[in-house]
């Protein structure tokens, strides 16, 4: 059989435009290829110290640069950017405490831009080596950060550097106590490894970076002296916050997955005691993007949490002393990303609808003074999701990103009151048709074993459904993540959502599955992978396929299946194991071993929380191997996948490619130089989303 391994950026036809299947081009008002690419995505939003105004970050195909929403006025200004960066990132914002600067991080440098001269943006200081993690004093007359892995202080007036830790073991996550007098901090070892298998050659080295489990810690400016917080190598901990003067506090998750334990400590003897401490005979897995660990309220009163022991990731609510933690939302929906109000009486929050699982809106609990009397309101409403809300200084109006069916993410400003929202930015290129986009809509299907999957469809508008069409099935990543009412809330997954309208316009259905193991359908459906990474939840997402075989304008010999990472995995899955259900796949970043996966002890963890060690379970990681089953392979397939890849490292694609070779497989394999996981940079995506679309043009046409 033809081999082809294609791993030149010069590899296939000229990177031109492609043209509609009647051959004109597109339509004046509908999505391209180059205006999807523009499409910003906003970050991060930080209110004045007055109020006044709202600085963010807006990301443009990977690079970051700081606007301003002026919120003075009767109505919002324009947004106004404050930086004009090429390249870079910028994150990290905060204000001077006289709201006439934004300072950020970039570039492993400490930035400062005025608010108001229009001046260009320049770094407070440089230095030989850079800094990280970046955190202003209380009073914002000084920065804690690292640099070499140990913690230093620089006065932002005067220039002057004090170096707090020099230690072998690395630190980070810094807190500042709220008088200024010390910082606490987490601490980790990190070990670099390298080896050069055979089938990369001796000349292409993998590198991993190996993590272990540190402690909490809390050093005094004045005198270095550092006190180790209920030191244990058998937790990973996190989050460390100061619940007041005295005290901090800190989730932190056993090394077998299975614990999660909330700690208050005392600052100056290092003693703490477990306020929350839950099990779980699987393992804790809410993801990191609900923000579930331990937030204590401004006045140290309360800790904030998430938890699922209901069932339902809810927010609750337990004395900072210790006590019976109250339980502040119930219902068959995931309450997440907490923050408290100024005055610590209120708790704001986003959370999805029982019924409308892709749906997240902004709700407030009034907390006062006593939980238990807590009453629970929803500040927004209609499709979409609203995420993420931020409270302004005095506590009257919070800021939140939103998305929906025409929009993608922007910053809305609303009430705490309630009332209508506030569009703040408008993140889509002029001249793009918002009427013209298709509208998901949620449909349930059978699974092989009876279960109901959720998955939402995209049937292009004006389909002549009395035709046969071609469908793709496209399968999101991370495992822990879904699908939403519209855009997608990440700007990784946006960045896909935006070319799947592209593709509708041009005439395929569209279907992405919520397989077992993704998020938004409760605590049960979430960990429905445990032990079975790859099994029931991989068949979830094939027997999609199925489903479109049952709507009449579905062509079932023209159904194509894609994803990335883990959607990338299963797209290897579905090709080897229902090997003539798929026209075609493409394969973004897939796994393709999780042996192999394992062996990364940066990625370990992930892994084994799913599936316990190989020696545990050899037959969970047989099943998650699709590599093993290669020779099964009967349809083309395209494998794209960056070499600055760490979620998952470009070798797994070579590895692949190895083993298509030595099979006498054709498939078609394109390298994107210096190329994080979730594809970033303009031209990458320019030529990925070409690529990928004459794939299925040829594949499924």
């Amino acid at each position: 059989m033809r081999r082809i391994l294609l791993v030149s950026w010069l590899s296939l036809a000229p990177l031109s435009t492609f043209t509609s299947a009647q051959g004109a081009r597109p339509a004046s008002g509908l999505l391209t290829i180059d205006a999807l690419v523009a499409i910003k995505h906003p970050s991060n939003p930080v209110w004045s110290p007055d109020g006044r105004r709202v600085a963010y970050v807006w990301n443009r195909a990977g690079v970051e640069n700081v606007w301003l929403v002026d919120l003075s006025g009767s109505k919002p200004a324009p947004p106004r950017a404050l930086t004009d960066f090429g390249s870079g990132d910028a994150s990290g914002l905060f204000w001077s405490a006289d709201g006439r600067s934004v300072r950020f991080s970039r570039e492993g440098h400490l930035w400062s831009v005025d608010a108001d001269a229009g001046t260009e943006a320049s770094p407070l200081w440089t230095a030989p080596e850079p800094g990280s993690g970046f955190a202003p004093s209380p009073d914002r007359s000084r920065v804690a950060f690292t640099r070499d892995g140990d913690i230093w202080v620089r006065g932002l007036s005067d220039g002057r550097e004090m170096r707090l830790t020099q230690t072998p073991i690395l630190e980070g996550g810094l807190a500042w106590s709220p008088d200024g007098s010390r910082i606490a901090f987490v601490t980790f070892s990190s070990t670099r490894h390298e080896n050069a298998p055979e089938y990369s050659g001796a000349k292409i080295l993998y590198t991993w970076i190996e993590r272990g489990f540190g402690d909490v810690a809390i050093v005094a400016l004045d005198s270095g002296a550092t006190v180790t917080v209920m030191p244990s190598r058998e937790f990973r901990e996190s989050g460390v916050r100061w619940a007041d003067g005295s005290r901090v506090v800190f989730e932190r998750v056993h090394e077998d997955t299975t614990r999660r334990e909330i700690v208050v400590a005392d600052a100056a003897t290092g003693e703490g005691k477990v306020v929350v401490n839950e099990l779980d005979e699987k393992w804790w897995s809410i993801p990191g993007p609900a923000r579930p660990g331990a937030l204590p309220s401004p006045d140290g009163k309360w800790i904030a949490f998430v938890s699922d022991s209901d069932g339902w990731d809810h927010l609750y609510v337990i004395p900072s002393g210790g006590g019976s933690p109250t339980q502040i939302t119930r219902g068959a929906f995931e309450a997440w990303r907490p923050a408290w109000s100024a005055d610590g009486k209120h708790i704001a929050f986003d959370a999805n609808e029982p019924d409308r699982p892709g749906v997240r809106q902004v709700m407030v609990a009034d907390i006062g003074e006593a939980p238990a009397h807590a009453a629970v309101r929803t500040l927004t409403g209609g499709r979409g999701t609203n995420v993420s809300p931020e409270w302004s200084p005095d506590g009257k109006r919070l800021v939140h990103q939103h998305t929906d069916p025409q929009s993608s993410a922007d910053l809305f400003e609303i009430a705490a009151d309630g009332g209508s929202a506030t569009r703040l930015t408008d993140s889509f290129p002029a001249g793009l048709d918002r009427t013209r986009l298709v509208e998901p809509e949620l449909v349930w299907y059978e699974a092989t074993d009876g279960e109901r999957v959720p998955a939402y469809l995209f049937v292009p508008k004006d389909l002549d459904r009395s035709r046969k069409h071609p469908a793709i099935v496209w399968i999101h990543g991370d495992g822990h993540n879904q699908n939403y009412d519209g855009w997608h809330v990440e700007r990784n997954y946006a960045v896909y959502y935006s070319f799947h309208q592209y593709l509708l316009q041009r005439g395929y259905v569209v279907i992405a599955p919520d397989y077992r193991g993704s998020i938004g359908y409760g605590r049960k459906w979430r960990q429905g992978v445990f032990g079975d990474v790859g099994g029931k939840d991989s068949a979830d997402a094939t027997q999609s396929a199925s489903y479109l075989k049952t709507l009449s304008y579905v062509d079932p010999d023209r159904i194509g299946v894609w994803g990335l990472s883990y959607g990338g995995f299963f797209t290897l899955l579905a090709l080897v194991d229902a090997p003539k259900t798929f026209a075609c796949g493409v394969d973004v970043a897939g796994v393709v071993d999780y042996r192999m996966y394992y062996e990364d002890p940066w990625r370990g963890a992930w892994t084994f929380g799913r599936l316990r060690a190989p020696e545990d379970d050899p037959s969970a990681y047989d099943v998650a191997s699709p590599l093993s089953r290669m020779d099964r392979l009967e349809r083309p397939l395209l494998i794209l996948h960056g070499t600055s890849d760490v979620n998952v490292p470009y070798l797994h694609s070579v590895r692949l490619a190895d083993d298509l070779l030595k099979r006498g497989k054709s498939f078609e394999f394109m390298l994107y130089p210096g190329e994080f996981h979730y594809f970033t940079r303009a031209h990458v995506l320019s030529d990925a989303w070409r690529r990928v679309e004459r794939f299925f043009d040829q594949h499924l046409r």
